[in-house]
This record gives structure tokens, sequence and C-alpha cells, in this order.
């Protein structure tokens, strides 16, 4: 029989299974484009098919993706990335977000440029989405059952929960307080079951689906996450700091002048 504690041990369970990290090499950003290329053009048809079978946009410059992989093997399952706005006019939510952003809440434009960012293009390799209705999806779903911590282990949505606390894990590390996302308009409710300071922040729009502005803390995302998820999160951001302290001069030069251009 099932030890109960061991199937409820979210960190143990990811540590099995998935390795994440800040792709702060080249050949790792590279790989995060394949991803995308694969999600975003090829599997879903949003972006045109590219010659060189990566997908990338201006933002990339000033982004630190994250990149999970399979446990033991290094086979990518998905990545996300964090857009700074330093030395940025805006970010792409700043625009497609224009007239629904309720300003009485959060309004970007009063906010120091340094402190705020955008998590955006989460992707998921086909062969991990493969559950009932989620093959024309970018990322594996996250409803509401799925965000139940009294459901088996097998049913927690690891992935997009882990990019998404990895995400956090770098604004933190960079002290990019106010982090902006698209979400479902479900989507910022079932992270608040599990403790992840989120809160919607407008209307909705069409982009990709109904989608609606989310803001996070970054300096708050540890504070009320439900004590099952604590450890996970720890997990990921020990993963984040020790690829940075890796790779000590490599964000400085990202903040200075972005990425340089690899393709």
């Amino acid at each position: 029989m099932t030890d109960p504690q061991e199937t409820r041990d979210l960190a143990g369970a990811f540590q099995k299974y998935f390795t994440i990290a800040p792709a702060l090499t080249a050949e790792d950003r590279n790989e995060v484009y394949r991803i995308r290329h694969d999600v975003y053009c090829r599997d879903l048809g949003w972006e045109p098919i590219r010659a060189d079978g990566m997908e990338t946009d201006a933002a990339d410059r000033h982004s630190v993706h994250c990149l999970l992989r399979k446990q033991g093997t290094g086979e990518p399952v998905g990545c996300t990335r964090l857009i700074l706005a330093k030395g940025q006019e805006e970010l792409p939510f700043e625009d497609s977000c224009r007239h629904v952003l309720d300003r009485s809440l959060v309004d970007p434009s009063q906010l120091p440029r340094d402190t705020i960012g955008e998590v955006s293009r989460l992707a998921v390799v086909s062969a991990f989405r493969q559950r009932k209705g989620e093959q024309n999806m970018a990322m594996t779903s996250a409803s509401e059952a799925n965000f139940a911590l009294d459901q088996p282990l097998p049913r927690f949505p690891f992935i997009p929960v882990s990019l998404y606390l990895a995400a956090a894990a770098v604004a933190r590390h960079l002290q990019v307080e106010h982090v902006f996302v698209l979400t479902e308009p479900r989507l910022a409710s079932h992270f608040s079951r599990i403790g992840f300071d989120i809160r919607t922040v407008g209307g909705e729009i069409e982009h990709r689906g109904i989608r609606v502005p989310s803001l996070l803390s970054s300096s708050k995302v540890v504070e009320n996450l439900r004590p099952m998820i604590r450890p996970l999160y720890d997990i990921v951001q020990q993963s984040v700091e020790a690829s940075f302290a890796k790779h000590p001069t490599v964000v400085d030069g990202l903040k200075r002048e972005g990425w340089p251009r690899e393709t």
C-alpha cells in the first residue's frame, strides 16, 4: 500500500521526473527556441514555420528563459521566459492589453522599468501534453481538478506549475517585483488555490483564445504557498540560484545589451 505521505511529496516526485533551470547558455536558449517552434509553429500553427526550426522574436534578446527537462535523459519537456522591461519601450502585454488594464489596480507606465517583467511563451512538447483534449494546447491542462491538493500525484500539473515557479524565482533573483502574464481567465484562481500570489488586473482580450492580464509580486510568491507546494518551490529556486551562480556575468550583460544574436 502506498504511503499517504509519499503520495503528497510534490518536491520528491518532481525531482524524480524533471529538472529545471534558466537557459543561460546559447545552446540551452536554442533548445528553448526549438521547443517553441515545435509547439507554436508545427503543432498549433500559431506562428509560421521557420527554416532554422527555431521560433524567436525581438523580446527574446531581453528575456531569461527557463528550460524544463526530463530527469536522467535530459529530454526537453517545456519552457517559458521572463521578459525584462529595462531598455524596452513596452512589454508585449502593455500593447495588447492597453485598453483593458485596470489602472486603478496597477499602472505599469508608472512603475520603474527595472521592476517589471512579463512571463510568456510557455510551451510544452506534445509528448508531455497527451491527456484527452490537450493535444491542441500550448501547455498541459490547468483544470480545477488538477489543482485540488487531495488528488494523487499523477494529477498534479507539475509542468506548468514548475515553469511558473521557475519564472517567479528568476524574477525574485533579479528583483523584478511586478510580473505580468496573460492567462486563461480561470488560471489565476486555480493558482490561488495552491497559494500562488497572482491576481487578475484587467479585462478579457482575444489572444489565441480568451486571455486576461494577471499580476504576481515576486517578493510575495512564497509567503502564502501551501505547505505541500513550498518544498517544490524551494527545489526550483535552488536550481535557479545554482545556475546564476555558475554564470555570474551573464545577466549583467543581458541587462546592458541583451543576449547576442545566435540565429
